[in-house]
């Protein structure tokens, strides 16, 4: 029985993600923020089918993130794989963000992938192998216009990406990244009908993607040779 961390949990993709890897049987390590029913929901859904544990708090606080992993390890045993869901997103010009919402976007989607990869990857070293797959995003790669923040900090997961994957990859982890393009969940509940009807019309598949798709993609990319390793894959409806 494989073991993984999901972050982001009481979100759309990542209680997605933790449904279909409960369906196959893995041990969840559940972490969420701000919502904790829905963080609780997920884990009263799951925790019937498989061993769960949920963990409430800021991923960009290491003290909270060194709990995390060490109060898995001790009751999981080895853990096989993270995947770091997690992430804010913010729609406004560029101008008119502050620097505490700069910030907040940093920490939020970067700082808390720093400090994840940087508790888990002495575990996975001493073992020789696991997988980190990173929710990267569309936007790291072209950028969108009143997503500065945003992008900046996905561009920042594909370097991070590319770089910890060489560094890992002597010791047989895998480190890669799944770039959705636009998902139907409520992150884009800031957008009108009509913002998002255009951004569909541009779309070759002619629409969003979903919370289990994005999951089936992940289920493949943590059960593929370690050889794929340091890459940012597309997952957009041929959109990029």
């Amino acid at each position: 029985m494989k073991t993984y961390l999901i972050t982001g949990a009481s979100g759309g993709i990542g209680s997605g993600i933790a449904e279909k890897l409960a369906s196959e049987g893995c041990s969840l390590i559940l972490c969420g923020n701000r919502n904790e029913a829905a963080l609780n929901d997920l884990y009263d859904r799951l925790s019937p089918l498989v061993p769960c544990k949920t963990f409430l708090g800021d991923l960009s606080q290491e003290a909270f993130v060194k709990e995390v992993v060490v109060s898995s390890l001790r009751d999981f045993g080895p853990i096989d794989g993270l995947v770091h869901a997690a992430g804010l997103a913010s729609i406004g010009l560029m101008t008119d963000l502050s620097l505490s919402d700069w910030s907040k976007l940093f920490d939020a989607n970067l700082t808390s992938a720093f400090l994840l990869c940087k508790a888990l990857a002495p575990h996975f070293i001493s073992k020789k192998e696991g997988r980190i797959l990173l929710i990267s995003s569309v936007w790291g790669g072209r950028g969108a216009s009143c997503e500065v923040a945003y992008s900046a900090t996905k561009g920042g997961i594909n370097s991070f990406t590319k770089a910890l994957a060489k560094e890992l990859a002597p010791s047989g982890i895998a480190v890669n990244a799944l770039a959705p393009g636009m998902v139907d969940t409520p992150m884009n509940a800031m957008l009108t009908d009509e913002e998002k009807q255009a951004i569909i019309d541009e779309i070759p598949a002619c629409r969003m993607t979903t919370p289990s798709e994005i999951a089936d993609m992940v289920s493949l990319l943590l059960k593929a040779p370690p050889y794929l390793t340091g890459q940012i894959i597309g997952f957009d409806g041929g959109w990029e």
